[in-house]
């Protein structure tokens, strides 16, 4: 591959990155606030389907990048991208922590109280959240990549999809589940909570394939490349 599609694949790979690294730390920002999405009006286990956090909105985001970073750079890259992840997610953890510690003037908008509201509970949600999506991260990028080489790199649609469910899934069990342990949130949302954003995940998954095989598409044809052949960078 010519110098100047190396330099361009490796500018595309750091765009990727920052994208996925920008869904991630705020989708730990902002899960405090549930919205109901209803496409249909139906309950279950007390709770109405597609009550779900905000903070997952960010989240199929991460999982798509990952999945064309896999499908064109390689497995190796994808990992990189989602332990770069997890340090952005403690460094701002951090800056959290500082920014509830230090007192706020008489004349902030945003006083104490209104920040650790608004954001005190982040601490333990950036926390579990690290922990579980490391993980799912992982499982998606190990699920993806034995489908790939069981396929010799065809049927992209169903590596996309079998990675995304599974990982999904270890994800939001367990994310629910922490946050139902911290009091976040009450444990007669759990199991509403938990079929909820899962069946949304799902949704957004079959949702993106078709950007997925967009994206693919465009690498392959700007870069030349064969089906099952990765970018390796400099």
């Amino acid at each position: 591959m010519p110098l100047k599609d190396k330099l361009l694949a490796q500018r595309i790979y750091l765009l990727l990155g920052a994208l996925f690294i920008t869904s991630l730390v705020v989708s730990n920002l902002i899960f405090q606030k549930f919205f109901y999405w209803y496409p249909v009006d139906i309950e279950i286990f007390g709770s109405k389907l597609f009550e779900i956090s905000v903070g997952i909105l960010p989240y199929p985001i991460t999982f798509l990048i990952t999945d064309l970073i896999s499908e064109i750079y390689g497995k190796k890259r994808a990992n990189d991208v989602v332990i770069v992840g997890i340090f952005a997610s403690i460094f701002s953890l951090l800056i959290i922590y500082v920014g509830n510690i230090v007192p706020a003037t008489s004349w902030s908008y945003v006083d104490d109280e209104m920040y650790k509201t608004v954001f005190g509970n982040s601490v333990i949600a950036v926390f579990a959240s690290m922990l579980t999506y490391l993980f799912a991260q992982f499982v998606d990028i190990q699920i993806y990549h034995f489908w790939k080489r069981l396929t010799k790199g065809k049927h992209l649609w169903l590596r996309n999809n079998f990675s995304t469910w599974f990982s999904q899934f270890v994800d939001t069990f367990t994310i629910v589940f922490l946050l139902c342990s911290f009091e976040i949130i009450d444990w007669a949302n759990f199991k509403g909570l938990l079929i909820s954003g899962f069946l949304f995940k799902v949704l957004v998954a079959l949702f993106d394939t078709p950007f997925l095989y967009l994206g693919v598409y465009v690498f392959r044809r700007r870069f030349k490349l064969e089906i099952n052949e990765e970018i390796e960078l400099l």
